[in-house]
């Protein structure tokens, strides 16, 4: 059970982190934050950052095999990796509709994939 609630966790943490990452590129497009100053946009995002943390730190104690987690310390990373890139493919979908995935994009996905069952190996 621990595994899913790793995966969940980082799950959300990720939605976090790509809101914190790349959400003020929205606001700025949509005009909201035109005209914020820099370090308006950086307190802006680390607040949503917060949050990216209080998912990603339990997430990571929970999964870690040295506390009773499935998951080593590099499984965790590549989860976290592969987690990471889906997360930011469809938000980045919803939020930019010029974003679009390509052959090549689909194709590190496939990477991706080959490389979560080599770390699992």
């Amino acid at each position: 059970m621990s595994g899913t609630y790793t995966i969940a966790l980082l799950i959300l943490s990720n939605i976090f982190m790509t809101l914190a990452w790349y959400g003020h590129l929205k606001l700025q497009q949509t005009g909201t934050s035109l005209h914020w100053p820099l370090i308006g946009v950086i307190a802006f995002s680390w607040a949503i950052a917060f949050f990216e943390y209080c998912c990603q730190v339990p997430a990571n104690r929970i999964g870690f095999v040295g506390n009773g987690g499935p998951f080593s310390l590099v499984q965790l990373k590549v989860i976290q990796e592969c987690v990471s890139l889906i997360v930011f493919a469809i938000i980045a979908h919803f939020m930019f509709q010029g974003e679009a995935l390509r052959w090549n994009h689909l194709l590190a996905f496939c990477f991706l994939i080959a490389a979560v069952y080599l770390v699992f190996k």
